[in-house]
């Protein structure tokens, strides 16, 4: 039955390619960053519509999000696949969104137009902000992937990839706080937060002789004064914390957070730390699910970059990361660059858009559709990553808790912050 089922999504892809490809040039045409996607919510939310599939616009209480589902209620799994389709600043779809919209677009689709014939459910998500923003979690938190037995998406790369290698981040902005004096007449009357700034810098440097090998922590200064005769009143930094885990991040961020404060108290000044919202966690791969994504992908005639022989130092931070700590998830890298070109480069703008990148887009909606079918179709499949991912439940949900530092957490979040998606 699910090969047959495999056939007929794939042959469906194939006849709404045209418009697939469209739609991602469109969106690559016109990038949006994160929480400002009106084109892309509104392109993709009206090709949903047009399919006739029910769809809620604006959805989770973000203007950009959108969710739909269908499927009979009687069936089998429900299966969640997922577009983003937000882009960076300056530089547009370097990271290829335009192609992840596209491909949870086209499986979405395909699969509905199965009908009866459907073995399962699918809510299709649109997610905005996974740049910045860590949209996947706020989406979470209003229940955008309760009841979900998998996750899915396809991330465009320079090679075919069973996974990406990620880290847990979180992104902080520290404001020093002196007192500004003339610096040649009145020294003595000034308090300098630049100095503050300064010295929490190198209490970081020194501390990154200290950490694990997987642990990163970077930054850069903001604002740093107005001018030299001026004792800095104010001074401001931006940094990344990143982990191998969630519990991991907790510890480490709080290191980072004595050094900032260790600035403060030498200087004299005041300091205020701004953790963004929630952490993105790092990727807990469903191997069951993501070997059968291989599998289908490698039909397809894609060769797979094997995973161990990737850099040991390379690896990216998502929001799918969260969503793979509540539900078995995948998040597969498809090749539409040559593998010289590394996501976060302009160059790599020009590949999502180019032919390479259209037949990304094609392949990975197929590759993804075959997937939510196995999923659907083999109840062995779905006990086993089930099995697997409550073996690690525990730590997950120790990993969920810590990540939020929203309301009634032991920090006030802020939300114009939100870490580093795929970077």
């Amino acid at each position: 039955m699910s090969a047959e089922l495999k056939q007929q999504v794939c042959e469906l892809i194939d006849a709404m390619a045209g418009e697939l490809v469209d739609a991602s040039h469109a969106i690559h045409a016109k990038p949006e960053v994160a929480f400002e996607e009106v084109f892309a919510h509104g392109l993709l939310s009206d090709k949903v519509e047009a399919a006739g599939l029910p769809i809620e616009r604006h959805a989770c209480g973000l203007d950009t999000a959108f969710v739909s589902e269908f499927g009979a209620q009687e069936a089998g799994p429900l299966v969640g696949i997922i577009s983003e389709y937000d882009a960076l600043p300056g530089i547009g779809h370097a990271c290829g969104h335009n192609i992840i919209a596209t491909t949870g677009l086209g499986a979405s689709l395909a699969l509905a137009k199965l009908g009866a014939k459907l073995p399962g459910r699918v809510r299709y998500l649109g997610t905005p902000a996974e740049e910045s923003g860590n949209g996947k979690e706020l989406m979470a938190r209003q229940g955008a992937f309760d009841e979900l037995q998998a996750a899915m998406m396809v991330h465009p790369a320079g090679v075919n990839l069973i996974t990406m290698p990620s880290l847990a981040v979180n992104e902080v902005r520290v404001t020093y706080t002196g007192k500004a004096a003339h610096a040649s007449a009145m020294p003595f009357a000034g308090i300098n937060a630049l100095d503050g700034l300064v010295m929490a810098y190198q209490s970081i440097a020194q501390l990154r002789q200290h950490i694990k090998q997987s642990e990163r922590i970077h930054g850069i200064f903001n604002e740093a004064g107005l001018a030299p005769n001026i004792v800095p009143d104010r001074a401001v930094g931006t940094f990344y914390v990143r982990a191998a885990n969630g519990l991991e991040l907790a510890s480490l961020k709080q290191r980072v957070q004595n050094c900032f404060e260790a600035g403060a108290l030498a200087a004299g000044c005041e300091v205020q730390i701004d953790w963004a919202l929630g952490d993105y966690l790092e990727i807990k791969d469903s191997w069951p699910i993501a070997e059968r994504f291989q599998q289908n992908g490698e039909a397809l005639g894609r060769e797979f970059f094997p995973l161990e022989k990737m850099p040991g130092s390379g690896a990216g931070s998502t929001d799918m990361g969260n969503v793979s700590h509540r539900v078995p998830s995948i998040h597969p890298m498809i090749a539409c660059a040559p593998p010289s070109v590394v996501i976060h480069n302009p160059e790599f703008a020009k590949w999502a858009g180019s032919e390479t990148g259209d037949k990304a887009v094609i392949d990975g909606a197929k590759a993804l559709a075959m997937t939510a079918i196995d999923v659907m179709c083999d109840a062995k499949l779905l006990q086993t990553a089930q099995a697997e991912f409550e073996q690690t439940a525990a730590f997950s949900s120790q990993s969920l808790a810590a990540a939020w530092h929203g309301k009634g957490g032991h920090e006030n979040g802020d939300a114009s912050l939100g870490g580093c998606g795929c970077c």
